[in-house]
């Protein structure tokens, strides 16, 4: 039976992840650091410390799982970037591969960046375009997918590394650009944004859950662009959002100034998304804002009571 070891299970994308493993057959194992995710029958919850060595030692002896599907990593907004915690997820990260390699299993995808590219080529490719991290979270992601690389070679494992571009919908942190809109028109307070010219590549994050979950399927190797290949303007999002709840006027664009190292353009090729890992993805811009917004009336709902 394949067993399937996820962490960062009750994350912004993790926790999409069970429904859809059960769907594919696995004996799902989630990992936990506090608080474990919604109960479910077939998903077995399993509180561990991914930075304690011991703790991982112990998880996969108990488990051996066939299959990994890694998320877990320092993810706190505004502090990620530049945090030392980032070079000790690199370490979680290794250990955890080379325990599962020991174990005997099968096939492990783990989460990467489009910070790991060169900002400057704009058109992110995973075959042409060269990388370039220029923070230490970029360089610690990279770091960790050489690894994988490497080792994946030298043991016969196999692997991919999925590279996530921009996402957005429930459970986000509600300080990111497209929660923090739709919470200050909801309230009918004024949204101040950048000029919004910058083009980005936005992926509803059930999308993004169900793209790994086609890739930890798939036998493709190596890295894999996990965006939707849309181009979009910033402004276009927060329009859209606006024009939803009728509050264009609360809008602000141009409010905020744009960070010097910001790039004009950040888009991704995803050739290999669809035509090696054949998957497509099922929510459109205009269906992923409205159920992003459905979501947010109810937490602000929730907090009134």
């Amino acid at each position: 039976m394949k067993k399937v070891l996820l962490t960062g299970a009750t994350g912004f994308i993790g926790r999409h992840c069970p429904p859809l493993l059960l769907t594919q057959g696995y004996e799902v194992h989630a990992i936990y650091s506090r608080i474990a995710g919604e109960a479910h029958p077939n998903v077995h919850w399993h509180k561990v410390d991914l930075l304690d060595t011991m703790q991982i030692t112990r998880l996969i002896d108990s488990i051996r799982p066939t299959h990994i599907l890694h998320f877990a990593w320092y993810a706190i907004p505004g502090k990620y970037w530049t945090s030392s915690e980032n070079f000790r997820w690199v370490q979680a990260g290794l250990t955890l591969l080379q325990e599962f390699a020991r174990r005997g299993g099968q096939r492990v995808v783990m989460a990467g960046s489009c910070a790991e590219y060169d900002w400057k080529y704009g058109y992110c490719s995973e075959q042409v375009t060269q990388l370039f991290p220029s923070s230490i979270y970029g360089i610690c992601k990279h770091s960790l997918q050489a690894m994988l690389e490497a080792y994946s070679v030298q043991f016969g494992l196999s692997s991919a590394w999925g590279r996530i571009f921009f996402l957005y919908g429930p459970h986000e942190s509600p300080a990111r650009l497209v929660p923090s809109a739709i919470r200050s028109l909801l309230q009918g307070k004024s949204a101040p944004c950048t000029h919004g010219e910058q083009i980005r590549d936005f992926l509803h994050v059930y999308d993004v859950a169900d793209a790994f979950v086609a890739l930890l399927e798939s036998d493709v190797s190596g890295p894999v662009n996990i965006a939707s290949g849309c181009p979009v303007a910033v402004k276009t999002i927060v329009l859209k959002i606006a024009e939803q709840l009728n509050q264009r006027d609360l809008l602000q664009l141009g409010a905020l100034p744009l960070s010097a190292s910001e790039p004009a353009l950040l888009v991704a090729d995803v050739t290999r998304l669809s035509k090696e890992v054949n998957w497509q993805p099922k929510y459109d811009l205009d269906y992923g804002l409205e159920q992003t917004i459905g979501y947010w009336k109810q937490q602000l709902l929730n907090e009134l009571k």
